[in-house]
């Protein structure tokens, strides 16, 4: 896929009763085949978490077929246009639960929070009484986040029930509202509490991506821009693209004043790795450089880039 050609990108997931779930690999990668699409999909007993580019008829005809199992019938993707690069190969990945809490107790189909519709989300926010967490990992706070939101400082999801614990769980009558990029990790955090004996508990529906496409800019509570799992790096409102770029030495979003240290080298380094990285990493980083800007030249996609963390969804 060319970097000038405009394409479609859709995220989308769905809890469900999922047990044949790794016999779907192989037909997914056979129909992403035929139909030119790229990206990350991820398959557990519990459902299905994805974020896929193609031709618009290709996501259509793809999501066609997932839709023919009535479990999917209903499945309803945030879709973005963008003519840039966003993935650079299809992969089909199986493992325990599509967003990783540590806990298979936990079912969102069996209770989950409210949702608030981004029209009703400011309003709810601005509250002193409710408590606003996002729930997402430190790397994507870093870009943008609500006014007044609660940052727990994540590595991973994993961490959501020590927090509850240690932060949360000496009020459980209080409001808590969460958010989260496309609302799947909200779906598990919102479940947890209520099962754990919260009473008030409301996520934004459509997490941050549904928000920023819905709420005009000047009516806006976010600040900054909204870190995405494919090689866009970020999205503004409209989901238009953003500007933020990665250090592709540690994979963390780079600051304007990052970018002005002399510790930061363009694809090598930041300050953040810049006193970590031993000079194998840093000649391997170079040649990676090198071949990278060499596709840029020949307009031929770079295998190998990743995001921040080992998956290209949200953990």
């Amino acid at each position: 896929m060319t970097r000038d050609l405009a394409q479609t990108i859709a995220t989308f997931y769905k809890f469900a009763e999922f047990p044949d779930y790794r016999e779907w690999k192989n037909k997914l990668e056979k129909w992403g085949g035929e139909l030119n699409i790229l990206g990350t999909l991820i398959l557990a007993t519990e459902g299905i978490n994805a974020t896929i580019s193609g031709p618009r008829n290709g996501i259509e005809k793809f999501l066609e077929h997932i839709r023919e199992d009535n479990r999917f019938a209903d499945l309803s993707p945030r879709t973005a246009e963008s003519t840039r690069s966003t993935f650079y190969r299809l992969r089909i990945i199986t493992r325990p639960e599509i967003v990783t809490l540590g806990d298979p107790s936990i079912n969102p189909n069996k209770t989950v929070g409210k949702y608030v519709n981004p029209e009703e989300w400011n309003a709810l926010i601005r509250d002193p009484d409710v408590r606003v967490i996002d729930t997402r990992n430190e790397y994507e706070v870093k870009i943008g986040t609500f006014k007044g939101a609660e940052n727990p400082h994540f590595d991973n999801f994993r961490q959501w029930p020590a927090f509850v614990e240690k932060e949360l769980s000496s009020d459980k009558k209080q409001t808590i509202a969460m958010f989260c990029t496309g609302g799947i990790r909200c779906e598990k955090a919102s479940s947890h509490l209520l099962e754990n004996g919260f009473e008030e508990v409301y996520h934004l529906k459509g997490g941050i991506l549904n928000y920023l496409d819905t709420v005009p800019p000047d009516e806006s509570q976010w600040n900054g821009e909204c870190f995405i799992f494919d090689n866009r790096i970020s999205v503004t409102h409209g989901l238009k693209d953003g500007k933020t770029q990665l250090c592709y030495g540690c994979r963390w979003p780079l600051s304007d004043e990052d970018l002005q240290s002399e510790k930061y080298e363009d694809g090598i380094s930041c300050p953040r790795c810049f006193d970590y990285l031993n000079e194998a990493k840093k000649k391997s980083l170079k040649e990676r450089h090198k071949q990278l800007q060499l596709a840029k030249e020949r307009n031929v996609p770079h295998i190998g880039l990743k995001m921040p963390g080992k998956s290209s969804l949200a953990d």
